[in-house]
């Protein structure tokens, strides 16, 4: 027996037999007790509503008087305000008041006050007036989502084995189909609009989506705030993480099939924060790593010297730059030309963000105890040829990776440093012995992704002075070209940039470079004997996309060191 039937019962305003009657057939319907109750026309809901104020103390409420607009922004999850039939009312200070029409559900309220983590005060209601409130706010929220999804959405589905069901113990709807389309929806528009990396974030009075394209975070939707939790879930499901955990970090990963022919990866990472679960999804395109060498920007004289290094039979290539610099992509790149049926490479990454067949690639896990020095030990016991490590962040790696190169293997990793020369004194710095660098290192790439402009460019005239101070020599100046400028149009929605390109710094190891490391010489002084042999630095080479027409001066400036 319910408790709302055990206080009619005693309050003597129901018989036994009445009470009997309606328990009996809302077991024999499925129905809550009140619903059942009230359908029975034994009491209507009116004298239901001031029963109840009246025996537990709480509030009456008319709802017909009670200005809807005011109502807090989603303080409740749709879908616990939905099964439960609760709304809440106000918030002040940390308590809310929620309007229910039946006191004794402690279950609701409980839920309440786990979800809100607030002080919930009861405030009593007509129950049918409740019921419709709560279909017009579910209804709302529905149609403002329906509306961000539009009628385009292309048939692209999660493949079948990363959306293996979860339970998701009744406290949200992981198959709610509006939120399913949305999902797809988001990820196709992030697909076409070429971002790398989609931000679902949420903010106590709004819910915020961004992609990042071409370097720039951009907002895209600010869909209903009630949709955060179940998206949230959706996402956490496909990406086999536990949605139940929501105090800790976690990462996962996600596959969307686009169609027969492609299917992109997608790496998740969530971050509890103040109102709720931040999301971070990078797009990891397979197809990036096929593009080939010639579409990645390098001159053709880096390309040439590129080539020449990663194809000897052993030594050490580095990349380094900033995280989003292309780092990942180029690697790639060198490792698909040199993927042939005869030679064995084995990579170790955090995680592995491009799947290339042919390729032994090994993800790292530190709790696991499948450290980058533990894979690299275990690469030189599987007859490798070439190995790449996804990073060196210290001694140990460093040492073992450059003993491999020393050993006959031919090795690439990266590094965050800003440029070519400052990459060795890191390596000194971390404690590797000079000689160990000098005998091992054969060529280090820095690199910097630019935007492209697009094709809605147009040239600018900028002063000679101008000019001279970013880097360009007199003999630059000789009036065979002009810098353009980005316009922007409806291909890159208005921003005058579509793509990006790389710039390039690449800096083989010469005997003489060799000598400066033996003597412990500083980035400077490498680089002065680096510029002495014609290496550009990242600005110069810059400058050169610059006057290719490719990008602008202003996106160069921003992305390079003078």
């Amino acid at each position: 027996m319910s408790g709302l039937a055990r206080a009619l019962l005693q309050a003597g305003r129901l018989s036994t037999q009445q009470i009997d009657a309606v328990i009996k057939q809302a077991a024999a319907e499925k129905t809550p007790f009140i619903d059942t109750l009230l359908k029975s026309d034994v009491i209507d809901a009116p004298r239901l509503a001031a029963f109840c104020s009246e025996t537990f103390g709480y509030p009456l409420l008319d709802l017909g008087a009670f200005n809807t607009e005011l109502l807090p922004d989603k303080l409740i999850d749709a879908k616990l305000m939905q099964t439960q039939r609760v709304v809440a009312l106000a918030k002040r200070g940390n308590k809310v008041s929620v309007a229910i029409s039946d006191p004794t559900n402690s279950q609701a309220l409980e839920q309440i006050k786990f979800q809100t983590e607030l002080t919930v005060e009861p405030i009593i209601v007509d129950h049918g007036a409740l019921l419709k409130l709560v279909e017009k706010l579910a209804h709302s929220a529905e149609q403002d989502l329906n509306e961000l999804i539009g009628d385009d959405l292309e048939n692209i589905d999660f493949a079948e084995d990363e959306a293996a069901p979860v339970d998701a113990g009744g406290a949200v709807d992981i198959d709610d189909a509006p939120v399913v389309k949305f999902l797809q929806k988001i990820l196709l528009d992030a697909i076409n609009q070429g971002a790398s990396d989609l931000h679902f974030e949420p903010f106590e009075k709004f819910y915020r989506i961004r992609f990042r394209v071409d370097g720039v975070l951009r907002d895209i939707a600010q869909p209903p705030l009630a949709i955060k939790e179940k998206l949230a879930s959706r996402i956490k499901v496909i990406s086999k993480l536990d949605i139940s955990e929501k105090r800790v970090p976690q990462d996962g990963r996600m596959k969307l099939v686009v169609s027969k022919a492609r299917s992109i990866d997608f790496r998740v990472s969530t971050l509890p924060t103040l109102f709720g679960e931040k999301i971070v999804m990078r797009i990891l395109d397979g197809s990036q790593a096929q593009m080939g060498i010639d579409a990645l920007g390098y001159d053709p004289d880096q390309k040439e010297i590129l080539m020449e290094a990663i194809h000897r039979p052993y030594g050490m290539v580095l990349v380094t730059g900033p995280t989003g610099s292309g780092k990942t992509v180029s690697l790639y790149t060198c490792l698909n030309i040199l993927n042939k049926p005869g030679i064995n490479i084995s990579t170790a990454e955090d995680p592995a963000e491009i799947n290339l067949p042919g390729v032994n690639q090994v993800n790292v896990n530190d709790k696991a105890g499948l450290t980058f020095p533990i894979a690299l030990k275990a690469f030189l016991r599987q007859d490798p040829d070439i190995i790449m490590v996804g990073e060196i962040r210290d001694l140990e790696t460093a040492d073992i990776a450059i003993k491999a190169a020393q050993t006959g293997h031919m090795v690439f990793s990266t590094l965050h440093t800003n440029d070519a020369p400052a990459t060795l004194t890191r390596l000194m710095n971390m404690g590797v012995a000079p000689f160990n660098i000098a005998s091992s290192v054969i060529l280090i790439t820095a690199q910097r992704l630019a935007r492209r402009l697009c094709t809605c460019k147009q040239t600018t005239t900028v002063p000679d002075e101008a000019l001279i101070e970013a880097g360009f020599n007199e003999d630059d100046l000789d009036g065979t070209w002009l810098p353009y400028k980005p316009v922007g149009c409806e291909r890159c929605n208005g921003s005058g940039y579509k793509g990006r390109v790389g710039i390039y710094q690449i800096m083989p190891i010469t005997e003489e470079i060799e000598r400066l490391i033996l003597n412990h010489a500083t980035a400077l002084e490498i680089e002065a004997q680096a510029r002495k042999e014609g290496v550009k630095n990242l600005r110069e080479a810059g400058l050169v996309k610059v006057k290719q027409g490719l990008t602008s001066l202003e996106e160069i400036l921003g992305c390079t060191n003078n």
